[in-house]
């Protein structure tokens, strides 16, 4: 008899739980013992869910979202200022007409019939981005290193050289495989200002789609920095030989910039009282 109960009253406690798992709602997922030693609380990553405070928008539920900052927004750069400087919006804007040849989203652009690459890229003739130059001493002699060299490079390998080479002779494997044409040798654009470089880099240029997805302002001003070795063996050498190792020192690391920024002159206003 106590048998008979005892398992009446377990398949009444099954049925129970059984049934109080099926609902109607298809993203629930009904009645659950104990979920939270089992399901992560942890949201999914590029899903809006719609809830704002309690309130929950079942237009919005589930739909992917980049969640892309507002834009205007300042990113956060970290104290250096001239780290934050870099990374803060490009005075040069792009070329009108890039906003349909070449997809740029999100950017403001130039006036129509205005050409900043021509014009405000091409008179921007300094890198802002100092090389980060190591010296080391090495069995009584002096050894540089370019750590902002060695990081473009990798930059370069990752990003660049399937279409302009590991030389920058523009003979990467897709213009070698006919897949593109038109990639330029380096050494014949050294007429280039810095600028423009940059400007090429980031907005596009020809057939070349920005690269502003892909890397940040001061990434790409290292692989200006890289496209001009490539142009100039010698380019970083005064650099290198700017930094000194004082009496004492085995190592040291320091930033020096190829060609400093104009200075902007400051309008004053005299005080007539």
């Amino acid at each position: 008899m106590k048998i008979r109960l005892v398992g009446g009253v377990m398949l009444t406690a099954i049925s129970v739980v059984l049934f109080g798992s099926c609902v109607s709602d298809k993203d629930s997922s009904g009645l659950e013992y104990m979920p939270d030693m089992y399901r992560s609380p942890a949201i999914e990553p590029y899903v809006d869910y719609g809830e704002i405070r309690g309130r929950e928008n079942m237009d919005l539920k589930m739909q992917q979202s980049a969640l892309t900052p507002p834009y205007g927004a300042i990113p956060y750069y970290g104290t250096n200022a001239e780290d934050v400087s870099m990374m803060m919006p490009w005075s040069i804007l792009p070329n009108a007409e890039y906003a349909s040849t070449h997809g740029l989203k999100g950017f403001d652009f130039a006036k129509v019939g205005e050409d900043p690459y021509e014009n405000e890229a091409k008179a921007w003739d300094w890198n802002p981005l100092k090389l980060e130059i190591e010296a080391k001493l090495d069995g009584g002699k002096t050894v540089y290193k370019n750590i902002t060299l060695d990081n473009a490079k990798k930059l370069f390998v990752a990003n660049c050289v399937h279409c302009h080479g590991e030389k920058g002779d523009g003979n990467g494997p897709m213009m070698l495989s006919g897949a593109y044409t038109g990639v330029p040798n380096y050494a014949d654009k050294n007429d280039l200002s810095d600028g423009q470089l940059f400007y090429s880099i980031y907005y596009g240029k020809g057939m070349m789609g920005s690269h502003a997805p892909q890397l940040n302002k001061k990434e790409i001003w290292s692989l200006v920095h890289y496209i001009r070795k490539f142009q100039d063996g010698d380019y970083d050498k005064a650099a290198k030989e700017s930094v000194v190792l004082k009496e004492g020192e085995n190592m040291v690391t320091k930033m020096v910039a190829v060609k400093s920024a104009p200075v902007v002159p400051v309008d004053t206003i005299e005080d007539n009282k």
